[in-house]
């Protein structure tokens, strides 16, 4: 039972870390106790040899020969032969004894074996910090397999806010608000561009700051400010602003400087000392 395959591994004591273990966080393993004396071992040998040259790679076998790997076969308890075991993601996660038929097996097999659609989320996931372009386009061919699939349309608008496409992610949030909630992350996006619509309005930070310098007490003025400076990440200061003006009118301008601070709580999340402290502030001004 030599390993030909790209895809077998005879496995020892001295590589199962590597070759299973670790390579399991990318692939599954199906682990193949057996040894030469076993006559269901024979059986049972070419039907996943079979199986994974038909899989193309999404598993590996790994062949363990018990009589010479008695540590392993000790480790896993293993009490009569043949016996698989599918790893994942470093653990053991199914296991069975003896023969399987062929369709049995392959259907045993495919459990363990992302589909199509969870191999695009998984790319797409995985690029979305370093390229959101691909994981926009991964995450559309996912909505091709899966069209209803509100979850993969949250994270197509929010690698279209990293690309500064807000025009299109607004028309996603509007079709998601349509079912008449939000999830949490939707909401706070849909706070970052209700920001930045009020940022663009007022030309940005430096144009805000100017237009308030020419007319300091404009309360309108001072919370376009704000918008603009939470869109710029200064978020502190817009907060700031906003309890100024609350602290000075709580029914006129007060209710929009409450909306924006809001918003900023929406965008930084419940975790953010920021948001602890600034809803602190505003409860005690308001109540």
């Amino acid at each position: 039972m030599s390993a030909n395959s790209a895809w077998i591994t005879d496995i020892t004591e001295e590589n199962f870390e590597t070759e299973v273990i670790q390579q399991s966080e990318q692939t599954p393993i199906v682990i193949d106790f057996w040894a030469p004396w076993c006559g269901p071992c024979q059986q049972l040998a070419p039907l996943l040899d079979k199986l994974v040259a038909e899989f193309q790679g999404k598993f590996r076998l790994a062949k363990i020969n018990i009589d010479e790997q008695q540590g392993l076969a000790a480790a896993f308890r293993v009490q009569s032969i043949p016996t698989v075991v599918a790893f994942q993601d470093g653990q053991p996660v199914d296991h069975f004894q003896g023969l399987l038929p062929e369709e049995t097996l392959r259907e045993w097999i495919s459990q363990f074996i992302p589909s199509p659609l969870q191999i695009l989320l998984q790319e797409a996931q995985t690029a979305e910090a370093t390229d959101p372009a691909l994981a926009e386009t991964k995450y559309r061919e996912a909505l091709d397999l899966d069209p209803g699939n509100d979850a993969i349309k949250l994270r197509i608008a929010a690698v279209l806010v990293k690309q500064s496409r807000f025009d299109e992610c607004t028309k996603i949030i509007h079709e998601l608000e349509e079912r008449g909630y939000l999830e949490p992350e939707a909401e706070q996006i849909k706070s970052q561009l209700e920001l930045q619509a009020a940022s663009d309005e007022a030309g940005g930070v430096e144009a805000a700051r100017a237009a308030l310098a020419a007319d300091p007490a404009n309360a309108d003025l001072k919370i376009l400010l704000a918008d603009a400076l939470a869109v710029s990440n200064k978020h502190e200061e817009a907060l700031e602003i906003c309890l100024s003006i609350i602290e000075q009118d709580k029914t006129g301008a007060g209710v929009e400087a409450k909306s924006t601070m809001l918003k900023i709580f929406d965008l930084l999340g419940p975790q953010s000392a920021l948001t602890g402290t600034y809803r602190r502030k505003l409860a005690t001004l308001l109540y």
